[in-house]
């Protein structure tokens, strides 16, 4: 299906999230309208890209678009809002951060947040429609070099490698260490893990 429902649109942005997955950090979004007199190529999935190649065209993203906005829900929010919401929340946030408004907004995925102009979600976006492969560009970069901030502060928790999902690693790191300020609450490994941190301090209160 052609995701242009608009034909009449001239300004569309794209809008895409990274971090809903993870256990622990903010899910971010960005929205990205691109300049068609400067096209950018190699714009694709940016988890199909290298590394290398996502921070090449992050770069590249900032310095051609017509106008970008990253947006972003805390963990506090996740917590409070549940993460579907939240990520509504942030994408919301990104649209309204554009320094141009969009005739149409593309969203990555099956589901569009409540916006003052027309929006059409587009599953499987990322790899179909430039503006939203540039949208997911900057997201993942920006929420991995977060990842390595965290990283960090926390060393113990492996955070640069995991970037926060629930992997073996992490899931063992956490019942290791118990969870940390930045972790999602509301996300069952991370209340299982306070939970049983619960438990071991009242048993060692009681002497048993």
């Amino acid at each position: 299906m052609n995701p242009f429902i608009y034909p009449q649109a001239s300004r569309i942005a794209g809008v895409d999230e990274v971090g809903r997955g993870p256990l622990v950090g903010a899910v971010v979004t960005a929205a990205v309208i691109l300049d068609p007199a400067r096209p950018i190529v190699g714009l694709a999935d940016s988890k199909k890209l290298s590394e290398k190649r996502r921070q090449a065209l992050y770069d590249e993203i900032k310095v051609k678009a017509l106008s970008w906005s990253l947006g972003r829900a805390e963990p506090e929010e996740i917590d409070q809002l549940n993460i579907l919401h939240a990520t509504m929340l942030a994408m919301q946030r990104a649209v309204a951060g554009l320094s141009l408004v969009p005739d149409l907004v593309l969203i990555d995925g099956n589901r569009c947040p409540s916006l003052p102009m027309p929006s059409q979600a587009v599953v499987k976006g990322d790899s179909l429609v430039a503006e939203i492969s540039a949208a997911s560009i900057l997201a993942k970069v920006t929420r991995d070099r977060e990842m390595g901030e965290l990283d960090l502060l926390f060393p113990e928790y492996g955070f640069a490698q995991h970037k926060g999902y629930p992997t073996a690693l992490h899931l063992q790191r956490l019942t290791q260490h118990g969870a940390t300020p930045h972790h999602r609450r509301s996300f069952a490994p991370v209340r299982n893990a306070l939970l049983d941190a619960q438990m071991r301090v009242a048993s060692a209160a009681s002497g048993s």
